[in-house]
């Protein structure tokens, strides 16, 4: 099994809006292949391929008596290879 390495990783509230903003700001960045992270010192630059792939998983869990729930968007490509095509989840 290969080992995972974090190349960066950052966790903040934000509200809605700010969190929305910065989806878009993803996705456009998606679109044109180039997307460079920063927090603090902290900086990511990648290429992206044409062909990714989308994962989206939705999760409730209960911790203390409350319920959590969490939205994940992961987006994963192997380098140098563009994904297979499989069935696609639409935003309705």
């Amino acid at each position: 099994m290969g080992r995972e390495v974090i190349l960066f990783k950052t966790e903040e509230r934000r509200d809605a809006r700010e969190t929305a903003s910065f989806l878009r700001s993803l996705a456009e960045r998606l679109e044109q292949g180039r997307l460079t992270l920063k927090s603090g010192q902290e900086q990511i630059e990648l290429n992206l391929p044409s062909r990714l792939t989308l994962e989206t998983k939705v999760e409730e869990e209960e911790k203390k008596g409350k319920i959590k729930r969490s939205l994940e968007v992961e987006i994963e490509w192997i380098e140098g290879e563009d994904a297979a095509d499989s069935g696609q989840v639409t935003i309705v």
